[in-house]
């Protein structure tokens, strides 16, 4: 309610009484919309902040990995006791360069898309001490989702491992966004992801499936806002030893794009 003296000072200036509580119930909307969208905004971050859904410690873990995780080195780095990578074709999910992290460069990430297929590496994974999987304090801006094993073909000529649970992580939305030219894709990741491309394609039952071609188009977004920050770019294969392999998948499957990349 609005105090006699407001009241009193809003009529003496000529405001008629259905005009004050015209006012009064204006002020009162606006705030109460303000509260709610407080709210509404809170919720959306707490639940971005906590969308790592509870473990069954009693069920083996895996997860499906599809950038940085897919090459082994990267992955032992932060989980040393991880199981082997296998190639599968995972339906349900799009992977694309959708994602901005702590520094100024565009990431792989994927979201849920019911029609959308992508190849990835499936993994054991184990828990830490405090009962948590060590690749979640790894992916900052990713959520944890769960991966249906109906929707994952093994390319190994293995079997899912249907009674456990599988992960992999999709972007959170607060960190979703496409390469531009201060987040551009940069060559050290893309080398990384395709490396990962040519270590499953060893383990690939079906001698005619490309693994590492069909890495490259099962992911969306590949942008001009790409550099080539390799050491000595020029000359890469010293410090990257598949540079030739990499840039001759490159090279044929996007063709246009790459020509945009610029050495930095």
């Amino acid at each position: 309610m609005i105090n006699a003296p407001v009241f009193d000072s809003l009529v003496d200036r000529g405001v008629s009484v259905s005009g004050v509580h015209f006012i009064v119930k204006s002020v009162f909307c606006c705030c109460l919309v303000a509260f709610v969208a407080g709210l509404s905004l809170s919720s959306v971050f707490a639940a971005e902040n906590d969308c790592h859904p509870l473990i069954d410690p009693e069920k083996p873990q895996y997860m499906i990995g599809y950038g940085s995780l897919m090459e082994s080195a990267s992955k032992h780095a932060t989980e040393p006791h991880a199981g082997i990578n296998l190639p599968v074709l995972v339906t349900g999910f799009k992977r694309s360069w959708n994602t901005h992290g702590v520094y100024p460069t565009t990431y792989l990430g994927v979201q849920r898309s019911e029609s959308a297929t992508m190849v990835a590496a499936l993994y054991r994974d184990f828990l830490n001490a405090e009962g948590k999987l060590s690749s979640d304090a790894r992916e900052i801006d990713y959520c944890r989702a769960a991966v249906d094993p109906a929707n994952i073909e093994m390319l190994d000529g293995s079997r899912v491992p249907t009674a456990s649970e599988i992960w992999t992580y999709t972007t959170k939305l607060s960190s979703m966004a496409v390469p531009d030219p201060v987040h551009p894709i940069v060559q050290s990741y893309v080398d990384i992801f395709i490396t990962g491309c040519l270590q499953m394609q060893v383990r690939v039952s079906e001698p005619d499936f490309d693994f590492v071609e069909q890495c490259v188009l099962t992911t969306d977004g590949w942008s001009k806002h790409w550099v080539n920050d390799r050491i000595y770019p020029r000359r890469p294969f010293h410090y990257e030893p598949n540079a030739f392999k990499i840039d001759g998948y490159l090279n044929r499957l996007l063709p246009e794009v790459i020509k945009e990349v610029r050495i930095e």
